[in-house]
């Protein structure tokens, strides 16, 4: 019997030796499937990074140049629907010591001003001149924009207007749709004013200043001076406004430019 022992044991260790065998090679194909569940889980979430659904959103946004000033760009981004500002936001704006107080109290203002004006045509908010002037020049680029993207051909009449007389337009023919006219640059002794006006039905619905005097003292005269000037343009219907006071070398080249604007649009 002691010499059949070590045959025994040799017979079950071979056997444990094959079982254990066997039951790697039945736990390893087990593994795979979860490691490949583990990776297809992990697929989704990139999936759903896609920004397409964010262009949906957008739709009907418009984000105007940013507009340098003394203290730090101002950039607008307007939200339009049928041909209306039904938003608009600061994108950027002067920050960091004292402009984050008047960016906070400006700012929206400023947004519901356009909303409620529908236009650039908007009062400056006291306290923050800069900022205000600003956020007119890129609200306007945004209006810009929107209408250019509304109506290549409207804008593409101004040219084909102004290179007629004005006496063979007559008054249906300026009725019928909208002229985006820019006038020459008037010299001043501080800097060239520049205005562009836009005319709808034969009536001014907009102006504003390309180009006016700029550094030092002018920057505070023309932000000052400038959104007075095109409202006053828009009320008048003409090039017939009053200067405004401290602004008089502006108001006069202003004035120039609006009337040879309005020339080119016949008037």
């Amino acid at each position: 019997m002691r010499k059949s022992h070590p045959v025994r044991r040799a017979v079950l260790a071979g056997a444990a030796t094959v079982s254990g065998i066997v039951l790697l090679l039945s736990l390893k194909p087990a593994s795979d499937p979860g490691a490949g569940s583990a990776a297809g889980g992990a697929a989704p979430p990139v999936a759903a990074q896609s920004p397409q659904g964010g262009r949906g959103a957008g739709a009907g946004t418009v984000t105007g140049d940013a507009a340098r000033t003394q203290y730090g760009p101002v950039q607008v981004r307007l939200t339009v629907s049928g041909g209306k500002i039904t938003g608009a936001e600061a994108v950027q704006a002067p920050k960091g010591g004292q402009s984050d107080q008047v960016t906070a109290d400006a700012v929206p203002k400023l947004n519901r001003a356009a909303v409620a004006a529908g236009s650039a045509d908007i009062d400056a908010v006291s306290g923050a001149t800069y900022t205000s002037a600003g956020y007119v020049k890129s609200l306007q680029s945004a209006l810009d924009k929107a209408a250019a993207a509304a109506g290549p051909a409207a804008q593409e009449s101004s040219g084909a207007d102004s290179g007629s007389g004005g006496g063979g337009r007559s008054e249906g023919d300026a009725g019928q749709g909208t002229q985006v006219l820019t006038g020459d640059a008037a010299q001043t002794q501080y800097g060239p004013v520049q205005v562009r006006v836009t005319v709808s039905g034969g009536r001014i619905t907009d102006v504003e200043a390309l180009q006016a005097p700029k550094g030092g003292r002018s920057d505070q005269v023309t932000a000052d001076a400038v959104p007075r000037l095109n409202r006053a343009a828009v009320a008048a219907g003409t090039a017939d406004i009053d200067a405004v006071s401290g602004a008089t070398y502006t108001s006069a080249g202003y004035t120039q430019s609006l009337q040879s604007a309005l020339d080119r649009a016949g008037g």
